[in-house]
């Protein structure tokens, strides 16, 4: 892994938005936790409502594929695509990526709203994490409240099975400051304001991540 810069970073997201500085210490430790889980090939499940859903959908983008910086593929996995495929295999191992392994929950609305319909609306995003969960993974519950009940449902889910939990909430910070791991409470008391808010914190936190894990390429 390569740690250079980390810091930097957060600093500099800091500056730009100053309201973040309260929170800064916890995001050092949701930085920490995450990068525990990366390095121990687990994977990161995130879930929220509404423009928080969009952001869940918005992390696992940034982690699953290049972001701020150049990733490639190791020796040995272009070794295999091109024995796998003289054909397709050289094209693949130029232009595939690694990953920073992460799943949106949102996103699969077949199975969300066949749960929302046949069992409950509130356990669509628990059920999710019974199912993808493995302990050593890490549950990013987004909630600008800090109380929806559907993500506290998965964040209660996830601590049973083994999980580490960071919540991404607003100033008073709800249930999530409660029983997550790591809470990053940003000023602001409106949806708006929070999730504003929220965007240069989970930008920093993959950026370092990034950079941690691909910035020796």
């Amino acid at each position: 892994m390569h740690t250079t810069g980390t810091e930097a970073i957060l600093e500099k997201t800091i500056r730009r938005h100053p309201l973040l500085s309260p929170a800064t210490e916890d995001i050092r430790k949701a930085f920490a936790l995450l990068c525990h889980c990366f390095a121990n090939h687990n994977k990161l499940l995130a879930c929220g409502n509404g423009g928080s859903a969009s952001d869940s959908e918005h992390i696992v983008g940034e982690l699953m594929k290049s972001f701020a910086c150049r990733r490639v593929l190791p020796k040995d996995t272009k070794n295999k695509l091109i024995a796998a495929s003289p054909d397709k295999g050289p094209y693949l191992a130029e232009k595939l990526q690694p990953a920073l392994r992460a799943i949106a929950l949102p996103c699969h609305s077949a199975l969300n709203t066949a749960f929302d319909n046949d069992v409950g609306p509130q356990l669509a995003f628990a059920q999710q994490v019974a199912g993808y969960g493995d302990p050593g993974d890490t549950l990013l519950a987004i909630s600008t409240s800090g109380n929806s009940e559907n993500v506290i449902n998965a964040v209660i889910t996830a601590k049973a099975i083994g999980l580490k939990t960071i919540g991404l909430t607003g100033k008073k910070g709800g249930k999530l400051k409660e029983i997550c791991d790591v809470a990053i409470c940003v000023e602001g008391t409106e949806t708006a304001e929070i999730q504003e808010l929220h965007l240069p914190v989970y930008h920093a936190l993959c950026k370092m991540l990034e950079i941690t894990f691909f910035g020796a390429q």
